[in-house]
């Protein structure tokens, strides 16, 4: 927007100015950054406080009133010699807030004094004023759609679903081969937080010793010895323990992951059951109003047409486990349209027309899309789409391994988001974490995984999708 300041000659007594301002998450968060002030009062989801009971620092609601003087009256140029409130209401997230500056008094050398108001969309009064500004000494015009945007890293959806947890029993996991601290570490780490019932399979000397050395308590933990360095042995126990129906997942430790599931998609004695093992990413982006799930991008390298059903099917039972409760799901390609020379075009054609023949059950499926108009609804209204799906995927279907780790891994490492999840399909969820994982990453993975199994049982997510539009 193209705006213009005022020069003292050209205001008057009594000329008015305002703005509508709406308290977001994002403000109190940055005022946070901004001013130090870490009160947590003012901190959505810390310390117990919710989006509706945090309440907005004073000074970032006084500082409203600097928009009005900055940006219309007098505008660009103007400096501020003094200012007092007096408060009279709190502000909280979602309130629309009036804020408006009338001049009072015109001063000598360029100074003027202004009335200053905010109130409630209501009327309420939230605070009053005056101020007092130098202005302008010359004229400005300038663009003010040129500052940077300040994007805010929160992984809020995490949080709701380790939220969702509280209440439900531990998970029993077998841990295969916790031998190093990253493996062992993030195990205790989730048990510690009430998520998982760890049994520990390996070597238990090597276990013990990586537990001393990370500081980690293993008393009343059950381990499972597997002598010398076999990982192959630890996996087919750990499988011949969810067989037995003594643990409801596996978790992946210090081996690789073909080592594992090599014995869970064993033909006989493995893990299989109708549908084809896949991969499903949660992720967790900044700026993304849900969770984004991304499938396959680490087990199925070039899945064909029936691989890629199992895999859309596996992903959004996902979704509805996560509480999603018509999730969205858009088959990736390279362009929107089908083209034969594009074999992925014709897959996410048929996956879509296999939604709708009730092929695919529980979500609505679309594609192919590009990357660009399965997300952004901009994008896909340049391009004339017209779809349930294009510009609001809960799910996205890549076209091969590769497409779906570079996907996943742009997003945790450009777009700062953070990434948990599961590998599907076999008679337990699996959960393949990384050395590369943070904290959180972690335990949202066996929260999901504890999610996903409490939905199994029970048919009900125990997130609803009020909390996830949130």
């Amino acid at each position: 927007m193209i705006r213009e300041n005022k020069l003292y000659d050209e205001m008057k007594v009594g000329d008015t100015a305002s703005i509508t301002r709406v308290c977001t998450a994002n403000d109190l968060y940055i005022f946070a950054h901004a001013s130090g002030n870490l009160n947590p009062l003012h901190l959505p989801e810390q310390n117990g406080t919710t989006y509706s009971d945090a309440v907005a620092p004073s000074m970032w609601v006084g500082a409203l009133v600097s928009a009005v003087l900055g940006n219309i009256l007098p505008g660009a140029g103007t400096l501020y010699k003094a200012q007092s409130f007096t408060f009279t209401s709190s502000v909280h997230i979602g309130d629309e807030l009036h804020v408006g500056v009338t001049v009072r008094e015109k001063l000598p050398d360029r100074c003027i004094r202004l009335d200053t108001t905010i109130t409630h969309r209501n009327g309420d009064l939230v605070a009053e004023g005056v101020a007092e500004v130098l202005a302008p000494a010359r004229k400005i015009c300038w663009d003010d759609s040129s500052v940077p945007e300040c994007p805010i890293q929160r992984h809020r959806h995490f949080d709701r679903l380790l939220k969702a947890c509280e209440g439900l029993p531990p998970l029993v996991t077998a841990v295969v081969v916790p031998e190093d601290k990253s493996s062992l570490g993030g195990a205790m780490l989730a048990a510690e937080h009430g998520l998982i019932r760890p049994i520990l399979v390996g070597a238990a000397a090597i276990i013990s010793e990586v537990a001393k050395e990370i500081g980690v308590d293993l008393t009343g933990v059950e381990i499972i010895d597997v002598r010398g360095d076999d990982a192959a042995a630890a996996a087919a126990a750990a499988v011949a323990l969810v067989r037995a129906g003594k643990v409801d997942a596996l978790m992946k430790g210090h081996l690789h992951t073909d080592a594992l599931l090599h014995h869970v998609v064993k033909h006989d004695g493995g893990l299989r059951t109708s549908r084809r093992l896949s991969h499903a990413f949660v992720m967790d982006v900044p700026g993304l109003d849900h969770v984004l799930i991304v499938s396959d991008a680490a087990i199925n390298i070039t899945p064909d047409l029936a691989a890629k059903v199992d895999i859309t099917q596996n992903a959004i039972d996902m979704a509805l486990a996560l509480g999603i409760d018509k999730p969205k799901v858009g088959v990736l390609s390279a362009i929107e349209t089908v083209n034969p020379q594009i074999p992925s075009t014709l897959d996410a054609a048929a996956l879509a027309k296999m939604a709708d023949r009730g092929q695919i059950r529980g979500a609505v499926v679309d594609g192919p899309l590009a990357m660009d108009n399965a997300i952004d609804v901009t994008a896909a209204q340049t391009k004339g789409i017209s779809s349930l799906v294009a510009g609001h995927a809960d799910i996205l279907i890549v076209p091969n391994l590769e497409a779906g780790n570079m996907l996943a891994k742009e997003l945790v490492f450009v777009a700062q988001a953070e990434a948990a999840g599961l590998a599907l399909g076999a008679t337990v969820p699996i959960i393949l974490t990384s050395r590369a994982d943070g904290e959180k990453a972690r335990l949202a993975s066996c929260a999901i995984a504890a999610l996903y199994k409490a939905w199994k049982d029970g048919g009900q997510a125990r997130v609803h999708i009020d909390e996830a539009a949130q």
